[in-house]
Protein backbone atom coordinates (compact mmCIF):
# COMPACT_ATOMS: atom_id res chain seq x y z
CA UNK A 1 0.00 0.00 0.00
CA UNK A 2 1.20 3.28 -0.79
CA UNK A 3 2.28 5.71 1.98
CA UNK A 4 0.91 8.59 0.34
CA UNK A 5 -2.57 6.72 -0.60
CA UNK A 6 -5.45 7.99 1.01
CA UNK A 7 -6.88 5.67 3.71
CA UNK A 8 -10.23 4.59 2.41
CA UNK A 9 -12.68 4.09 5.47
CA UNK A 10 -16.81 3.11 5.79
CA UNK A 11 -19.06 4.77 8.15
CA UNK A 12 -22.10 3.46 9.92
CA UNK A 13 -24.73 5.53 11.49
CA UNK A 14 -24.97 5.34 14.76
CA UNK A 15 -28.93 5.62 14.58
CA UNK A 16 -29.19 3.39 11.66
CA UNK A 17 -26.61 0.58 11.44
CA UNK A 18 -28.46 -1.38 8.93
CA UNK A 19 -27.39 0.62 6.49
CA UNK A 20 -23.69 2.14 5.21
CA UNK A 21 -23.70 4.70 2.75
CA UNK A 22 -19.62 5.83 0.99
CA UNK A 23 -18.66 8.94 -0.67
CA UNK A 24 -16.06 8.25 -2.77
CA UNK A 25 -13.26 11.28 -3.73
CA UNK A 26 -9.98 10.85 -5.43
CA UNK A 27 -9.82 6.94 -3.61
CA UNK A 28 -11.12 8.28 -0.51
CA UNK A 29 -13.85 6.56 1.06
CA UNK A 30 -15.93 8.83 3.67
CA UNK A 31 -19.46 9.10 5.39
CA UNK A 32 -21.84 11.53 2.99
CA UNK A 33 -23.00 15.07 4.92
CA UNK A 34 -24.59 17.57 3.08
CA UNK A 35 -21.82 19.41 2.97
CA UNK A 36 -20.48 17.11 0.87
CA UNK A 37 -22.61 18.35 -2.09
CA UNK A 38 -20.99 21.95 -1.39
CA UNK A 39 -17.39 20.21 -1.98
CA UNK A 40 -18.45 18.58 -5.35
CA UNK A 41 -18.21 15.19 -4.08
CA UNK A 42 -19.28 12.47 -6.38
CA UNK A 43 -21.83 10.28 -4.64
CA UNK A 44 -21.61 6.56 -4.75
CA UNK A 45 -24.34 4.28 -2.88
CA UNK A 46 -22.81 1.22 -1.78
CA UNK A 47 -25.17 -0.33 0.27
CA UNK A 48 -24.68 -2.80 2.76
CA UNK A 49 -26.98 -4.95 4.93
CA UNK A 50 -25.58 -5.62 8.30
CA UNK A 51 -27.82 -7.97 10.94
CA UNK A 52 -28.90 -6.01 14.01
CA UNK A 53 -28.81 -8.96 15.70
CA UNK A 54 -25.50 -10.47 14.69
CA UNK A 55 -23.67 -6.74 15.72
CA UNK A 56 -25.38 -7.18 19.10
CA UNK A 57 -23.90 -10.47 19.99
CA UNK A 58 -20.45 -8.49 19.01
CA UNK A 59 -21.40 -5.81 21.84
CA UNK A 60 -21.07 -3.24 19.55
CA UNK A 61 -23.01 -0.61 21.09
CA UNK A 62 -22.17 2.40 18.71
CA UNK A 63 -20.70 1.44 15.16
CA UNK A 64 -17.45 3.51 14.91
CA UNK A 65 -15.18 4.58 11.64
CA UNK A 66 -13.67 1.24 10.44
CA UNK A 67 -10.62 1.57 8.53
CA UNK A 68 -11.10 -0.33 5.28
CA UNK A 69 -6.91 -0.32 5.93
CA UNK A 70 -7.69 -1.94 9.14
CA UNK A 71 -9.70 -4.56 7.67
CA UNK A 72 -7.38 -5.45 4.47
CA UNK A 73 -4.53 -6.24 7.63
CA UNK A 74 -7.20 -8.12 9.63
CA UNK A 75 -8.16 -10.49 6.54
CA UNK A 76 -4.36 -10.70 5.29
CA UNK A 77 -3.86 -12.17 9.03
CA UNK A 78 -6.50 -14.39 8.46
CA UNK A 79 -5.74 -15.44 4.90
CA UNK A 80 -2.04 -16.14 5.40
CA UNK A 81 -1.92 -17.49 8.91
CA UNK A 82 -0.40 -15.08 11.46
CA UNK A 83 1.20 -11.54 11.73
CA UNK A 84 4.99 -12.22 10.52
CA UNK A 85 3.54 -13.43 7.05
CA UNK A 86 0.60 -11.12 6.93
CA UNK A 87 3.25 -8.47 7.37
CA UNK A 88 5.66 -9.64 4.25
CA UNK A 89 2.51 -9.82 2.29
CA UNK A 90 1.36 -6.10 3.61
CA UNK A 91 5.46 -5.10 3.17
CA UNK A 92 4.45 -3.69 6.94
CA UNK A 93 7.05 -4.38 10.04
CA UNK A 94 5.21 -7.31 12.29
CA UNK A 95 4.89 -4.89 15.38
CA UNK A 96 2.22 -2.42 12.70
CA UNK A 97 0.13 -5.24 12.26
CA UNK A 98 0.03 -6.76 15.62
CA UNK A 99 -1.07 -2.84 17.07
CA UNK A 100 -3.55 -2.18 14.40
CA UNK A 101 -5.08 -5.64 15.27
CA UNK A 102 -5.31 -4.63 18.75
CA UNK A 103 -6.69 -0.88 17.91
CA UNK A 104 -9.71 -2.81 15.62
CA UNK A 105 -10.20 -5.08 18.49
CA UNK A 106 -10.87 -2.05 20.85
CA UNK A 107 -12.35 0.02 18.40
CA UNK A 108 -15.18 -2.85 17.76
CA UNK A 109 -15.05 -3.69 21.98
CA UNK A 110 -14.16 -7.65 20.91
CA UNK A 111 -11.63 -10.13 20.68
CA UNK A 112 -11.47 -11.03 17.06
CA UNK A 113 -8.92 -13.57 17.62
CA UNK A 114 -8.18 -16.26 20.39
CA UNK A 115 -4.22 -16.28 21.05
CA UNK A 116 -2.83 -19.56 22.36
CA UNK A 117 0.82 -21.08 21.82
CA UNK A 118 1.68 -18.30 19.48
CA UNK A 119 -1.29 -18.78 17.07
CA UNK A 120 -3.68 -16.46 16.43
CA UNK A 121 -7.14 -18.20 16.23
CA UNK A 122 -10.58 -16.84 15.31
CA UNK A 123 -13.14 -16.02 17.68
CA UNK A 124 -16.76 -16.29 16.57
CA UNK A 125 -16.71 -12.83 16.52
CA UNK A 126 -13.93 -12.93 14.48
CA UNK A 127 -15.91 -14.88 11.63
CA UNK A 128 -18.88 -12.57 11.79
CA UNK A 129 -16.53 -9.50 11.12
CA UNK A 130 -14.00 -11.63 8.44
CA UNK A 131 -17.55 -11.91 6.30
CA UNK A 132 -18.48 -7.97 6.54
CA UNK A 133 -14.80 -7.23 5.25
CA UNK A 134 -14.57 -9.26 2.62
CA UNK A 135 -17.77 -7.47 1.44
CA UNK A 136 -16.58 -4.14 2.18
CA UNK A 137 -13.06 -4.89 0.70
CA UNK A 138 -15.14 -5.91 -2.63
CA UNK A 139 -17.21 -3.22 -2.73
CA UNK A 140 -14.81 -0.42 -2.37
CA UNK A 141 -12.33 -2.08 -4.80
CA UNK A 142 -15.54 -2.01 -7.17
CA UNK A 143 -16.20 1.28 -6.57
CA UNK A 144 -12.73 2.40 -7.39
CA UNK A 145 -13.30 0.23 -10.59
CA UNK A 146 -16.64 1.27 -11.48
CA UNK A 147 -15.71 5.07 -11.45
CA UNK A 148 -12.76 4.60 -13.69
CA UNK A 149 -14.40 2.69 -16.47
CA UNK A 150 -17.52 1.36 -16.13
CA UNK A 151 -17.05 -2.26 -17.19
CA UNK A 152 -16.75 -5.50 -15.35
CA UNK A 153 -13.07 -6.40 -13.97
CA UNK A 154 -11.83 -7.72 -11.45
CA UNK A 155 -11.85 -11.14 -9.78
CA UNK A 156 -15.34 -12.95 -10.25
CA UNK A 157 -15.38 -15.88 -7.50
CA UNK A 158 -17.63 -19.21 -9.02
CA UNK A 159 -18.98 -22.08 -7.05
CA UNK A 160 -20.30 -25.28 -9.36
CA UNK A 161 -20.98 -28.78 -9.70
CA UNK A 162 -18.57 -30.87 -10.64
CA UNK A 163 -20.88 -31.89 -13.77
CA UNK A 164 -21.99 -28.29 -14.46
CA UNK A 165 -18.22 -27.41 -14.99
CA UNK A 166 -17.08 -30.48 -17.00
CA UNK A 167 -20.23 -30.54 -19.11
CA UNK A 168 -22.12 -27.08 -19.48
CA UNK A 169 -19.60 -24.11 -18.47
CA UNK A 170 -16.71 -24.40 -21.27
CA UNK A 171 -19.04 -22.62 -24.20
CA UNK A 172 -20.85 -19.85 -21.70
CA UNK A 173 -17.79 -18.85 -19.95
CA UNK A 174 -15.63 -18.30 -23.49
CA UNK A 175 -18.24 -16.34 -24.46
CA UNK A 176 -17.76 -14.48 -21.16
CA UNK A 177 -14.57 -14.04 -21.17
CA UNK A 178 -14.47 -12.59 -25.07
CA UNK A 179 -17.08 -10.22 -24.33
CA UNK A 180 -15.08 -9.36 -20.64
CA UNK A 181 -11.28 -9.90 -20.98
CA UNK A 182 -10.66 -8.11 -17.80
CA UNK A 183 -12.64 -10.39 -15.06
CA UNK A 184 -10.46 -12.87 -13.91
CA UNK A 185 -12.65 -15.94 -13.21
CA UNK A 186 -12.23 -18.28 -10.50
CA UNK A 187 -13.93 -21.46 -10.40
CA UNK A 188 -14.33 -23.70 -6.88
CA UNK A 189 -16.30 -26.99 -7.42
CA UNK A 190 -18.19 -28.77 -4.71
CA UNK A 191 -21.43 -30.29 -3.77
CA UNK A 192 -24.50 -28.46 -3.25
CA UNK A 193 -24.41 -27.93 0.28
CA UNK A 194 -21.05 -26.84 0.33
CA UNK A 195 -21.71 -24.51 -2.35
CA UNK A 196 -24.38 -22.88 -0.89
CA UNK A 197 -22.54 -22.53 2.47
CA UNK A 198 -19.27 -20.58 0.42
CA UNK A 199 -22.20 -18.62 -1.13
CA UNK A 200 -23.87 -17.63 1.81
CA UNK A 201 -20.45 -16.27 4.00
CA UNK A 202 -19.65 -14.51 0.75
CA UNK A 203 -16.69 -16.86 -0.09
CA UNK A 204 -17.71 -17.27 -3.54
CA UNK A 205 -20.23 -14.51 -5.09
CA UNK A 206 -22.24 -17.43 -7.03
CA UNK A 207 -22.69 -21.04 -7.53
CA UNK A 208 -23.95 -23.36 -9.69
CA UNK A 209 -26.31 -25.64 -7.70
CA UNK A 210 -28.85 -28.26 -8.42
CA UNK A 211 -32.36 -28.38 -6.87
CA UNK A 212 -33.41 -29.07 -4.26
CA UNK A 213 -32.50 -26.69 -1.53
CA UNK A 214 -33.65 -24.10 0.88
CA UNK A 215 -34.02 -20.51 -0.95
CA UNK A 216 -33.95 -18.04 1.93
CA UNK A 217 -31.63 -15.14 1.44
CA UNK A 218 -30.93 -16.06 -2.05
CA UNK A 219 -32.21 -15.23 -5.64
CA UNK A 220 -31.50 -17.47 -8.51
CA UNK A 221 -32.30 -18.09 -12.21
CA UNK A 222 -32.66 -21.37 -13.61
CA UNK A 223 -30.01 -22.15 -16.14
CA UNK A 224 -29.75 -25.54 -17.18
CA UNK A 225 -32.00 -29.15 -17.18
CA UNK A 226 -30.74 -32.08 -16.66
CA UNK A 227 -31.61 -35.36 -17.59
CA UNK A 228 -30.87 -38.11 -14.73
CA UNK A 229 -29.98 -41.32 -15.57
CA UNK A 230 -27.83 -44.53 -13.62
CA UNK A 231 -24.97 -45.84 -15.30
CA UNK A 232 -24.15 -49.84 -14.59
CA UNK A 233 -21.30 -52.17 -15.93
CA UNK A 234 -21.86 -53.19 -19.32
CA UNK A 235 -23.30 -56.52 -18.24
CA UNK A 236 -26.44 -54.56 -16.59
CA UNK A 237 -28.71 -54.14 -19.04
CA UNK A 238 -32.16 -53.46 -17.27
CA UNK A 239 -33.35 -51.89 -14.19
CA UNK A 240 -36.52 -51.98 -13.73
CA UNK A 241 -37.73 -51.22 -9.97
CA UNK A 242 -35.04 -50.45 -6.88
CA UNK A 243 -35.17 -54.10 -5.78
CA UNK A 244 -32.60 -55.02 -9.12
CA UNK A 245 -30.02 -53.26 -7.63
CA UNK A 246 -30.01 -54.30 -3.88
CA UNK A 247 -26.87 -55.93 -3.21
CA UNK A 248 -24.98 -53.16 -5.28
CA UNK A 249 -22.46 -50.92 -4.70
CA UNK A 250 -23.43 -47.05 -5.06
CA UNK A 251 -20.82 -44.78 -6.38
CA UNK A 252 -21.55 -41.60 -5.68
CA UNK A 253 -19.96 -38.06 -4.39
CA UNK A 254 -19.54 -37.36 -0.91
CA UNK A 255 -22.89 -36.42 1.60
CA UNK A 256 -24.49 -32.77 -0.15
CA UNK A 257 -24.77 -33.99 -3.62
CA UNK A 258 -28.22 -33.40 -4.43
CA UNK A 259 -27.86 -36.34 -7.11
CA UNK A 260 -26.58 -38.97 -4.42
CA UNK A 261 -30.07 -37.50 -2.41
CA UNK A 262 -32.07 -38.29 -5.57
CA UNK A 263 -30.65 -42.02 -5.90
CA UNK A 264 -31.20 -42.10 -2.32
CA UNK A 265 -34.97 -41.34 -2.12
CA UNK A 266 -35.68 -43.70 -5.12
CA UNK A 267 -34.09 -46.38 -2.81
CA UNK A 268 -35.70 -45.49 0.13
CA UNK A 269 -39.25 -45.80 -1.37
CA UNK A 270 -38.53 -49.15 -1.67
CA UNK A 271 -36.98 -49.16 1.34
CA UNK A 272 -33.51 -50.24 0.57
CA UNK A 273 -30.64 -48.86 1.84
CA UNK A 274 -27.22 -49.17 -0.02
CA UNK A 275 -24.81 -51.68 1.29
CA UNK A 276 -21.98 -49.86 0.79
CA UNK A 277 -21.06 -46.40 -0.75
CA UNK A 278 -17.88 -45.31 -2.79
CA UNK A 279 -17.00 -41.83 -1.95
CA UNK A 280 -15.29 -39.92 -4.96
CA UNK A 281 -14.60 -36.57 -5.60
CA UNK A 282 -14.49 -36.21 -9.82
CA UNK A 283 -16.92 -38.18 -12.39
CA UNK A 284 -14.05 -39.33 -14.39
CA UNK A 285 -12.98 -41.51 -11.12
CA UNK A 286 -17.09 -42.51 -10.52
CA UNK A 287 -17.44 -43.46 -14.07
CA UNK A 288 -14.08 -45.32 -14.19
CA UNK A 289 -15.03 -47.32 -11.03
CA UNK A 290 -18.61 -48.36 -12.52
CA UNK A 291 -16.91 -49.08 -15.95
CA UNK A 292 -14.78 -51.48 -14.12
CA UNK A 293 -17.56 -53.41 -12.90
CA UNK A 294 -17.38 -52.02 -9.14
CA UNK A 295 -21.16 -50.66 -8.61
CA UNK A 296 -23.54 -48.74 -10.25
CA UNK A 297 -24.32 -44.43 -9.82
CA UNK A 298 -26.76 -41.78 -10.74
CA UNK A 299 -25.13 -38.90 -13.36
CA UNK A 300 -26.34 -36.66 -15.63
CA UNK A 301 -26.62 -37.63 -18.48
CA UNK A 302 -24.78 -34.80 -20.40
CA UNK A 303 -21.69 -35.87 -17.67
CA UNK A 304 -21.84 -39.28 -19.72
CA UNK A 305 -21.77 -37.64 -22.97
CA UNK A 306 -18.62 -35.28 -22.25
CA UNK A 307 -16.40 -38.24 -21.20
CA UNK A 308 -17.28 -40.27 -23.72
CA UNK A 309 -18.28 -43.01 -21.62
CA UNK A 310 -21.47 -44.09 -23.92
CA UNK A 311 -19.67 -47.34 -24.89
CA UNK A 312 -18.13 -48.03 -21.10
CA UNK A 313 -21.16 -48.20 -19.69
CA UNK A 314 -24.80 -49.24 -19.48
CA UNK A 315 -27.07 -46.13 -19.94
CA UNK A 316 -30.50 -46.93 -17.99
CA UNK A 317 -33.46 -44.76 -17.22
CA UNK A 318 -34.93 -44.17 -13.82
CA UNK A 319 -38.55 -43.80 -13.09
CA UNK A 320 -40.32 -39.99 -14.96
CA UNK A 321 -40.26 -38.68 -11.17
CA UNK A 322 -36.48 -38.61 -10.41
CA UNK A 323 -35.77 -37.84 -14.31
CA UNK A 324 -35.43 -33.98 -14.08
CA UNK A 325 -33.18 -32.08 -12.15
CA UNK A 326 -32.73 -28.01 -12.42
CA UNK A 327 -29.80 -26.14 -11.72
CA UNK A 328 -29.79 -22.96 -10.97
CA UNK A 329 -27.28 -20.19 -10.81
CA UNK A 330 -27.61 -18.96 -7.33
CA UNK A 331 -26.27 -15.24 -5.41
CA UNK A 332 -26.91 -13.28 -1.89
CA UNK A 333 -30.26 -11.70 -1.52
CA UNK A 334 -29.45 -8.05 -3.21
CA UNK A 335 -25.85 -8.50 -3.77
CA UNK A 336 -24.55 -6.95 -7.17
CA UNK A 337 -21.45 -6.87 -9.38
CA UNK A 338 -21.02 -5.95 -12.88
CA UNK A 339 -18.96 -8.96 -13.28
CA UNK A 340 -21.84 -11.25 -11.85
CA UNK A 341 -24.44 -8.94 -13.68
CA UNK A 342 -22.34 -9.32 -17.12
CA UNK A 343 -22.92 -13.25 -16.48
CA UNK A 344 -26.10 -13.07 -15.64
CA UNK A 345 -26.85 -11.24 -19.08
CA UNK A 346 -24.95 -13.68 -20.68
CA UNK A 347 -26.69 -16.63 -19.27
CA UNK A 348 -30.00 -14.75 -20.04
CA UNK A 349 -28.71 -13.83 -23.92
CA UNK A 350 -27.91 -16.92 -25.29
CA UNK A 351 -30.57 -18.55 -23.67
CA UNK A 352 -28.73 -21.31 -22.30
CA UNK A 353 -31.11 -24.19 -21.85
CA UNK A 354 -33.72 -22.84 -24.73
CA UNK A 355 -36.19 -24.17 -22.21
CA UNK A 356 -36.04 -21.85 -19.37
CA UNK A 357 -36.00 -18.66 -22.01
CA UNK A 358 -39.04 -16.58 -20.78
CA UNK A 359 -38.42 -18.40 -17.29
CA UNK A 360 -36.07 -15.45 -15.77
CA UNK A 361 -34.69 -15.03 -12.78
CA UNK A 362 -36.69 -16.22 -9.62
CA UNK A 363 -38.14 -14.33 -6.37
CA UNK A 364 -36.13 -14.91 -3.73
CA UNK A 365 -39.17 -16.01 -2.07
CA UNK A 366 -39.53 -18.83 -4.72
CA UNK A 367 -39.31 -22.19 -3.63
CA UNK A 368 -36.20 -23.99 -5.38
CA UNK A 369 -38.23 -27.51 -5.37
CA UNK A 370 -38.87 -29.72 -8.45
CA UNK A 371 -42.48 -29.86 -10.39
CA UNK A 372 -42.61 -33.43 -9.32
CA UNK A 373 -43.35 -32.97 -5.46
CA UNK A 374 -40.31 -34.20 -4.45
CA UNK A 375 -39.65 -33.01 -0.80
CA UNK A 376 -36.29 -34.31 0.58
CA UNK A 377 -34.69 -31.71 3.17
CA UNK A 378 -31.64 -30.47 1.69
Amino acid sequence: MKANRPIPMATASATNPAETRLVVERGRVEPWDSRSEERGMVRVSIDTVFDKNELLRMSVHVLRTIELDALQIFKAVVDFGGVTRAAAQLHRVPSNVTTRLKQLEEGLGTKLFHRHSRKLLLSSEGHLLLAYAEQLLRLSSEAELALRSGKPRGKLRLGTLESTAAARLPPVLARYHRANPEVQIELVTGTTCALLEQVSRYAIEAAFVAERFESAGLEMMPVFRERLVVIAPKEITAIKKPGDIQGMTVIAFGVGCSYRRTLEEWLARSKITPERVLEFGSYHAIVACVAAGSGIALVPHSVVHALHAERDVSILPLPTQFTEATTFLVWPREHRSAALDALRRELAQENVGQHFAEVGALSPNTSARPRSGRDAAP
